[in-house]
């Protein structure tokens, strides 16, 4: 379990995220025209995977929008953006934002990605969110860089991230 804070009061998530230098644990998440992605769909490419408590909160919407602008000039990398938000209100912000770089999907179904990658909120206001992460898998499904970021409302390092490709 790692603690963060929700405006500087602790919170809990369900575990750890997976290590740097092991294979990425598959997935089923929905997409926004309600098909089912899995890991293998995304074989051969990077994947920067910007996850996240809602696309509705401040933060959250500009880290979408930032890998968005940063997306189009990544080689072989696809920049998949996560919440428990249904795909619906993905649509919406998509098409509000005018976002087309990134892919969003959704754990809103199960949550089991949240649970497998340890990264739901246990307690507080947003329990049962996933909390804000980085997760960079290579194309050979090995991670190569994660950052739980620490305080919620703050964004991920998109530097770093992208470094690690």
């Amino acid at each position: 379990m790692a603690q963060i804070t929700l405006k500087g009061n602790p919170v809990n998530t369900s575990g750890e995220l997976p290590e740097v230098g092991s294979l990425a644990k598959d997935f089923k998440l929905t997409a926004l025209d309600l098909s089912i992605k899995t890991l293998n769909d995304f074989k051969g490419k990077n994947l920067v995977m910007n996850i996240f408590p809602s696309v509705d909160t401040g933060t959250c919407a500009t880290s979408v929008r930032n890998f968005n602008k940063m997306a189009s000039d990544l080689e072989n990398t696809l920049v998949i953006c996560i919440s428990r938000d249904l795909p619906f209100a993905q649509t919406r912000f998509c098409g509000a934002e005018g976002i087309e770089n990134v892919m969003m999907l959704s754990d809103f179904n199960t949550a089991q990605f949240g649970a497998d990658y340890g990264l739901n909120i246990t307690n507080g206001p947003l329990a049962g969110l996933h909390s804000r992460c980085i997760v960079v898998i290579n194309k050979e499904g090995q991670v190569i860089y994660t950052e739980q970021v620490t305080e919620t409302t703050e964004e991920p390092n998109y530097d770093l991230a992208l470094k690690s490709l």
